[in-house]
């Protein structure tokens, strides 16, 4: 799909990750073991023949960096395919500043040299297959300026905070976006999710950073609907939203369930990721696992269940986990009893013998503590 080339944002200053956040990008984080939250709409560009990207990064980049290398892992066509990593670096510290619109005037010169005619932009912080080919298309053909992506839902009322909606009328046509204020069962949870054509984004751009220095791409865009022709588009399958740290608790164990799992990974749809090369998990004689995901590397000799565990963890004789979603590399000790956690990489769980959070409230560790 050369008439289109990818955008990967970084999550708002309204998306808050507790904790976990002060480690790395959102787009970073485990989800259920073996995949960051990036590889999805990474995958979802690869897949429907997106071969130019640029993911922008916000802060703490290192981790993000390293996962994404060169992008040849994606199946990004290596002869005139890229992915290009580019940072808002500037008033990083100011919130109010860090902006979207404020990375993309920054990096303003980097879109000179793409001939695409159409860019697709896409979050780090939404998990969901799509094909951006189909979505393309039905753009093209309702001569809409700009087509927004959105699910609907039934329970907005105690999910997806943070997120914005969607005013539409019968046409499909957008009224306006408004905050999910969780007064309301039925909305169209707006998925970040844009096309138009490379022009008319640059021109979003440039306005909303004379407007304001706070102004947002959604900002803009929401303030263009009576003036441009907005479509809506519906998704249909999984969706999940990383928006708070509950949601990301929730959106690991949920998949856990086979049917929701199907939902969202497809034969025909693969999900790229940057391998490991490990050993097989083993499972000692005296282990209990149910309903659970379990990436390679791991030794289990305890007890796991509905738990999710990242590569080379190690779950001692005598441990009990339950409802968890545990990180790479942690180590669960003899006799640990844990319940209703997310223990971050490198955790090692040795002398604290009950940890135990509510199912509402779930508990997290650090990364690299040591308890």
């Amino acid at each position: 799909m050369s008439k289109a080339f990818g955008i990967i944002n970084f999550a708002g200053n309204n998306i808050q990750v507790n904790d976990m956040q002060a480690y790395r990008p959102i787009g970073a984080f485990s989800f259920l073991g073996r995949y960051r939250v990036i590889d999805f709409p990474i995958s979802n560009m690869s897949n429907s023949g997106i071969d130019v990207m640029q993911v922008y990064i916000r802060r703490k980049p290192r981790s993000l960096v390293e996962h994404l290398g060169t992008g040849r892992h994606y199946n990004i066509n290596s002869k005139r395919g890229k992915l290009v990593t580019l940072f808002q670096e500037s008033n990083i510290d100011n919130g109010i500043y860090s902006t979207d619109i404020a990375a993309y005037m920054e990096n303003i010169d980097c879109f000179d040299e793409i001939n695409s005619e159409y860019v697709v932009i896409a979050p780090s912080y939404m998990v969901y297959t799509a094909d951006y080919s189909a979505f393309l298309k039905t753009h093209i053909d309702s001569g809409a300026d700009i087509t927004l992506m959105y699910h609907s839902v039934d329970n907005a009322k105690d999910h997806f905070p943070n997120c914005q909606t969607l005013n539409i009328n019968k046409q499909k046509g957008v009224l306006s976006m408004e905050p999910n204020l969780g007064n309301a069962k039925n909305r169209n949870i707006f998925m970040d999710t844009y096309v138009m054509k490379k022009d008319l984004f640059l021109d979003l751009v440039q306005k909303a950073h004379k407007l304001s220095s706070m102004y947002t791409l959604a900002d803009i865009v929401n303030e263009s609907c009576e003036e441009l022709d907005v479509r809506a588009y519906p998704h249909r399958g999984y969706f999940a939203t990383i928006s708070d740290f509950n949601s990301y608790y929730e959106a690991n164990l949920e998949l856990i369930d086979l049917k929701k799992a199907t939902d969202l990974f497809h034969d025909n749809w693969p999900i790229y990721t940057r391998t490991n090369d490990s050993c097989p998990t083993q499972y000692f004689e005296g282990s209990k696992v149910t309903s659970s995901v379990i990436s390679n590397g791991c030794l289990i000799e305890g007890t796991v269940e509905n738990c999710v565990i990242g590569r080379g963890c190690t779950i001692k004789e005598g441990a009990v986990i339950k409802n968890c979603v545990i990180g790479a590399d942690v180590v669960i000790g003899k006799g640990v009893h844990a319940e209703n956690l997310v223990i971050d990489k490198h955790a090692r769980l040795i002398r604290g013998k009950r940890i135990i959070a509510s199912p509402d409230k779930p508990g997290y560790i650090k990364r690299g503590d040591r308890l």
